[in-house]
């Protein structure tokens, strides 16, 4: 036997006191001693079944499990484990020697530290963020080793410490935490089971928090039914083996809807998942699940939850995950990532730059793979994920070459296309005299009604381009795809929006379409609308108010944030082009109207029709263009 340990002194370090600069700074983020504790114990317990599986430890192992407890009369918080348990000298190499070699470094540095982790981790105080919610820490231990004594360690928060045999007599340790007066809502049962919720709902060891109430059979009554009792039974808090630790190989479809239900309870099912498992050049596993994102612009951010050995670390994974990404769902686990991370080690770390790059790939393989396998089903489901993959196109270039060849296009028919099968569609009939080939689109089917008509009759396609992001996606297409221009079809008539060789002849002479030009400049009076006359088809409208491709869509984006020079767009006043059809039948009949009243109101009539093809009649104008209207029909 060992003999009986007896020892008092003095932590070595050639600084101030560093307990208080602990609490103080680390007080924000209190909550985390939890999860240091708790972790340790973890890690003891899964030290002594590797010993016990190498044949070093040959005793038994007996229910290994992490107990927390709380007692708010005498103000303690233990967390327990019957894991491998320390020798009073491994109390003074760990606890003493070990957490303070870097004690003078750290008091000269922990002001540049930007959050608690970043100390934690950088300065190895991870069993001292205790001392962030106790006055007195103790530890009750006894080791596994064969004849070994139970030792107690015990420290006020100053740099004096004790060490004298213990009363454990079991293999394990107990810490105790003797919680101070600022700290007393941690003696709540409800606020420790909150907080081991959030960090150790999936730990790999067993973590019993108290007690709770079964019901189970008790036999039968006189009748022969089933009767049944209440009895306590430990409060087991976690998963032990999540379904990211399994083989895909062994887990159902259901398997992987309840896992997801139970990160987001009350949340609609996902669209699908993809399971991650590598091991080279870095560790990695998780699952992903691909949300319902509508059109609505629901970004949820912050639902991927970052995993380190089963330990939570954070749900602000922006560094790890791309940023398109991260309106995936789900959990990613690898031990490469310290669980005490900081943002500036995310930012650096080579692994971390990898795992972003890992991730990026295998959704964009996950993506082709659904397209490739069943179309029909991927058409489907693209109201739903085409958003996501239009952001992922915009964000990355390694994820838009692999999209690019199931990325959807949806035309105002609801047929779907990949961009190549679009460009060979369309580009017989839409390639311009210049030889680029035009794309047009409307954001608002119903509104631009009209002129999808006029793109119709001329057996044009129209594009449907209606998400948030799609402004920024049309701008991203012309600068990828070679000689193609979008434009929305009511950026201008149809014969300008796609030029041809051919011309339509003109009915007018240039005298009558000069007069005709000022009839409506006069009747206008408007700067910011120029007119022009154009040889257009006679079925088209004899007068259309449109603005300029170009100068909209700069306004739209500097609406949507854009700064520089879209910014320096979306300052100046909007401007738009009034195109008179010289060949349609009702600017003949104007030019033709002797009485100068009827002309004036005919010119008018026909450019409020203009604006009122486009929503822009509104208010006392448009009151007033109903009024002639109800007089034209009297008169007819």
């Amino acid at each position: 036997m060992e003999s009986t340990v007896q020892e008092k002194g003095t932590i070595s370090i050639h600084t101030e006191n560093i307990f208080p600069i602990i609490k103080k700074f680390l007080y924000s983020d209190n909550e985390i001693f939890l999860r240091e504790l708790v972790s340790n114990a973890v890690d003891a317990i899964q030290k002594i079944k590797r010993l016990s599986s190498l044949g070093t430890f040959n005793g038994e192992l007996g229910d290994l499990k992490v107990q927390v407890s709380v007692d708010p009369e005498a103000r303690t918080i233990t967390i327990s484990d019957n894991g491998l348990g320390m020798t009073a000298e491994e109390i003074k190499k760990y606890i003493n020697q070990i957490a303070f070699s870097g004690a003078t470094e750290f008091m000269e540095k922990f002001k540049e530290a930007k959050d608690a982790n970043e100390i934690i981790g950088k300065f190895g105080l991870g069993f001292y963020s205790a001392f962030m919610v106790a006055d007195k820490v103790e530890i009750q231990t006894l080791s596994y080793q064969e004849g070994a004594v139970p030792a107690r360690w015990i420290c006020d928060g100053s740099t004096e410490f004790e060490i004298t045999e213990g009363n454990r007599i079991s293999r394990g340790t107990d810490i105790i935490l003797h919680v101070n007066a600022e700290s007393e809502e941690f003696l709540e049962e409800h606020k420790l089971q909150v907080i081991l919720d959030k960090y150790g709902k999936f730990l790999p060891i067993p973590i019993q928090f108290g007690l709770k109430t079964e019901r189970v059979e008790d036999g039968e009554d006189e009748e022969g039914k089933t009767k049944y009792k209440e009895v306590e039974v430990p409060n087991i808090i976690n998963t032990t083996h999540p379904i990211w630790t399994k083989s895909p190989t062994d887990l159902t479809d259901q398997d992987y809807l309840n896992f997801y239900n139970e990160l987001y309870p009350f949340s609609e099912e996902p669209l699908f998942w993809i399971h991650l498992n590598v091991d080279y050049p870095f560790n990695l596993t998780g699952v992903l699940y691909f949300p319902r994102i509508k059109k609505e612009m629901e970004f949820q951010r912050n639902k991927i939850k970052l995993y380190s050995r089963q330990v939570f670390i954070t749900d602000e994974v922006k560094d790890i995950v791309p940023e398109f990404l991260m309106l995936l769902h789900g959990v990613i686990d690898s031990p490469d990532i310290p669980l005490n991370v900081s943002r500036s080690f995310l930012q650096a770390d080579s692994n971390v730059k990898k795992i972003n790059s890992y991730i990026t790939k295998k959704v964009a393989d996950k993506l082709s793979e659904l397209f490739k396998n069943d179309r029909k089903a991927f058409e489907q489901k693209w109201n739903d994920i085409g958003l996501f993959v239009k952001y992922g196109m915009l964000s990355d270039e390694k994820f838009y070459e692999k999209a690019k060849d199931y990325a959807l296009l949806e035309n105002t028919r609801n047929e779907r296309f990949t961009l190549e099968e679009y460009r060979n569609k369309v580009a017989p009939l839409q390639t311009d005299k210049n030889g680029t080939v035009v794309y047009l689109y409307t954001a608002e089917p119903e509104k631009h009604d009209g002129f999808i008509q006029s793109a119709t009759r001329k057996e044009y396609d129209v594009l449907l381009m209606d998400s948030p992001i799609d402004n920024h996606f049309i701008s991203h297409l012309e600068h990828k795809l070679e000689k193609t221009s979008l434009k929305r079809v009511d950026a201008d008539v149809i014969g300008k929006l796609i030029e041809k060789e051919e011309a339509i002849p003109a009915v007018l002479t240039e005298e009558e379409s000069a007069q005709i030009k000022t009839l409506f400049e006069t009747s206008i009076a408007q700067p910011n609308m120029q007119v022009s006359v154009e040889s257009l088809s006679p079925d088209e409208m004899p007068v259309t108010v449109t603005m300029d491709e170009f100068m909209r869509r700069m306004k739209e984006m500097s609406k949507m944030g854009g700064g520089g020079m879209m910014g320096f767009y979306g300052t100046m006043p909007d401007s738009y082009k009034v195109s008179l059809n010289g060949n349609h039948p009702l600017i003949s009949r104007i030019l033709k109207t002797e009485d100068a009243t009827e002309q004036a109101t005919l010119t008018k009539q026909a450019f409020d029709l203009a604006l009122l093809a486009q929503g822009m009649l509104t208010g006392a104008e448009l009151t007033e263009f109903v009024k002639r209207s109800v007089q034209s029909l009297n008169r007819d």
